[in-house]
């Protein structure tokens, strides 16, 4: 296992799985099903990183976003196509949440929301950008 694997939470897991496989190429590693339909765990491979989900607990305090209202962050997938990843998410059934567009950090990037209340950027490097030129257009874009 890698130094660092997100864990999504997530309703119907089994669904989910089938839905990043066909949004964004995950394979699954592994499996761990519970008496009564709930799965404890399914570990999926997003080319060479790994995210595991799993179904609600609510009665142990374990929700998804859909449960919350909301998720606090994104996963990030960088790509050497993101035109067809982005378009191969949203015929998946994605929403947008940031469009894709070239950025001033130097990638192609934009958001999305899978149908289980997580967000996903997906992004594209372009060019190397200084740090100085990146932390200038953040200060004018954000207001400092």
């Amino acid at each position: 296992m890698a130094t660092l694997t997100p864990h999504l939470v997530v309703r119907d897991p089994v669904r989910a799985a089938e839905w990043y496989a066909r949004a964004f190429g995950a394979q699954e590693r592994s499996r761990v099903p519970l008496p009564g339909g709930r799965v404890m765990t399914i570990e999926l491979a997003f080319g060479d990183s790994t995210v595991a989900i799993a179904d609600e607990f609510p009665e142990h305090g374990i929700v998804s976003p859909l449960t919350l209202g909301g998720t606090y962050g994104a996963l990030q997938i960088a790509t050497d196509d993101v035109e067809a990843l982005w378009k191969q998410a949203l015929e998946a059934g994605a929403e947008v949440f940031h469009p894709l567009q070239d950025t001033f950090w130097g990638e192609r990037h934009g958001q999305v929301i899978d149908p289980f209340g997580h967000r996903w950027g997906l992004s594209q490097h372009l060019r190397d950008v200084p740090p100085q030129e990146i932390a200038a257009a953040a200060a004018k874009l954000f207001g400092a």
